[in-house]
C-alpha cells in the first residue's frame, strides 16, 4: 500500500488551509479600512504582502502535490 495518496491529500490541504487564510485577511482587511478610511494605503499594501506571501505557500503545495502525484 503506497501512502502517497495521503501525502498528496496533505499537500491540497495545505492549498485549502491558504485560501480560508487569504480570505479571514481580506475581510479583516476590509474592516480595518471601513473603521479607518485615511490608513487605507498601508493597510493594502500590508494586505496585499500577506497575501502573496499566503499564496506563495499554497503554490508550493500544490506544486508538491502534482510532483508527488504524477511521480509514481
Amino acid at each position: 500500500m503506497s501512502l502517497i495518496p495521503i501525502g498528496v491529500g496533505i499537500c491540497i490541504l495545505a492549498c485549502a488551509a491558504a485560501g480560508i487564510g487569504m480570505g479571514f485577511a481580506t475581510a479583516k482587511a476590509v474592516e480595518s479600512v471601513a473603521r479607518q478610511p485615511e490608513a487605507s494605503g498601508k493597510i493594502s499594501s500590508t494586505l496585499l504582502l500577506g497575501l502573496a506571501i499566503t499564496e506563495s505557500t499554497a503554490i508550493y503545495g500544490f506544486v508538491t502535490a502534482l510532483i508527488m502525484l504524477f511521480s509514481q
